[in-house]
């Protein structure tokens, strides 16, 4: 089992698969959070911050893992397109009448693609992943 989460999460032979499902999944945050009400109900969940948290993160952990180039390398781009990603998040959120843009959300998003991106970074640069 664990020999398959290797594979399908670490081994550059998905890193492609990775990559895609990142923009899959943030174009299914834009729209589950473009339907009226759909913020609220997610809200009795988990905070605001909790789910940008989270959300970014993972997106930030496959867009890593499915980049390409050296640990520091693939750090910034996925740093640059988490927060790319989250801007344009919070863009949309501006033209719907029942949701509002806001910088904190960014931030939020962005300190999560820090975050993991450099924990990345440090795992990535001191173990031996598998190719």
């Amino acid at each position: 089992m664990l020999t398959l989460l290797k594979t399908l999460l670490l081994t550059s032979s998905h890193a492609r698969l990775r990559y895609l499902s990142a923009w899959t999944i943030f174009a299914l945050i834009i729209i589950v959070g473009s339907i009226p009400g759909a913020r609220a109900d997610a809200g009795e969940v988990a905070s605001g911050v909790v789910l940008h948290s989270c959300a970014y993160a993972v997106l930030t952990f496959l867009v890593f893992t499915g980049g390409n180039g050296t640990s520091g390398q693939r750090a910034v781009k996925a740093v640059l397109t988490i927060a790319a990603m989250g801007a344009l998040d919070e863009l949309i959120q501006t033209f719907l009448p029942y949701r509002h843009g806001a910088v904190h959300d960014w931030l939020v998003d962005t300190t999560a693609a820090l975050v993991t991106a450099s924990l990345m970074w440090m795992l990535w640069s001191t173990r031996k992943v598998p190719v």
